[in-house]
């Protein structure tokens, strides 16, 4: 089983990477979201990789830290699905989201995953609910108090939920206390990008 590549970057594509080794290309299908932590094409990268192994084909999966691997291989445990799936469900959210959604046992804000239906995400909270351990100091906003109040507000105006939680975190961080000061930053950033 490869674990691990460390290599240049060949190629980047939204659906997958090609890391040189040695002389090798190595084909690393990667979760949308941790593309943007993929160095660029020439430089060099380090990932933590799955090799599933079926009759027909042999795929290298890669993550950007320990604990995304950790969880699409407890995902491939899981009725129903395969690597396809559990790699869209790390597309649509950060890993520490969808462990605090299994918890919580937020059915609704699973589903919200694309390709992920209601009895898909009931089914992963059920299954998954004691498999998975907690990720520790997950840097992502509570969905309670001012904050969740902000990312809902910034969702509602149509913005996607990870870029509003990001927007609202970077508002606590240059000081703004009141909702209103919060969203005000918050619609700033989002709007300068």
């Amino acid at each position: 089983m490869i674990a691990s590549l460390k290599g240049i970057v060949l190629s980047k594509k939204p659906d997958r990477i090609i890391v040189e080794v040695a002389g090798v290309g190595y084909s690393v299908a990667v979760p949308l979201r941790s593309l943007g932590d993929i160095p660029k094409e020439g430089d060099a990268v380090f990932m933590y990789t799955y090799t599933h192994v079926r009759e027909d084909a042999l795929q290298l999966f890669g993550f950007t830290s320990e604990d995304e691997r950790r969880v699409f291989a407890t995902l491939l445990g899981v009725t129903g699905v395969g690597p396809k799936l559990a790699l869209a469900i790390l597309s649509g959210m950060p890993v520490e989201r969808f462990v605090e959604a299994i918890y919580s046992e937020d059915v609704v804000l699973l589903s919200s995953i694309p390709g992920l239906g209601k009895k898909t995400a009931a089914r992963l909270v059920l299954e998954l609910k004691g498999k998975l351990q907690p990720i520790k100091e997950t840097g992502y906003l509570s969905q309670t108090g001012i904050a969740g109040d902000s990312i809902s507000a910034l969702v509602n105006l149509g913005y996607k939920r990870h870029l509003a939680e990001k927007a609202v975190e970077t508002a606590l961080k240059n000081g703004a206390a009141s909702i209103e000061e919060i969203i005000k930053e918050a619609l700033k950033s989002l709007t300068d990008k």
